[in-house]
């Protein structure tokens, strides 16, 4: 059983940055695939980014390429999303997920893909 604590979320400024934390458990975090997604009110969860594996290639969804970052750290068993430039319409609730196998190029935006979820952490970003 794998479990994900997310932290670091809060209210910034438009243009600010804040910097997500996943802390994963089990012995094999290397070789997890690794993401991000969020929700907002009404809207249905959007993928964010991902890595495939530690020290793999990472993926970023559109409206956040540029400006959102994905790493890890195996030492610590974490996963970061270190987001600047924040807009307005980042504002969510941001989930990391996890999954024991490395995922294809494509499936590794599908959110049914991920078998372990977070509890969430809730981003706001005020004009």
């Amino acid at each position: 059983q794998v479990q994900l604590v997310e932290s670091g979320g809060g209210l910034v400024q438009a243009g600010g940055s804040l910097r997500l934390a996943c802390a994963a458990s089990g012995r094999t975090f290397s070789s997890y695939s690794m993401a991000w997604f969020r929700q907002a009110p009404g809207k249905e969860r959007e993928f964010v980014a991902a890595n495939r594996w530690s020290g793999g290639n990472s993926y970023y969804g559109d409206s956040v390429l540029g400006r959102f970052t994905i790493s890890r750290d195996d030492a610590k068993n974490t996963a970061y999303l270190t987001m600047n430039s924040l807009k307005p319409e980042d504002t969510a609730v941001y989930y990391c997920a996890a999954v024991l196998r490395i995922l294809s190029t494509t499936s590794i935006r599908w959110a049914g893909e991920y078998d372990y979820w977070g509890q969430g952490t809730q981003v706001t970003v005020s004009s």
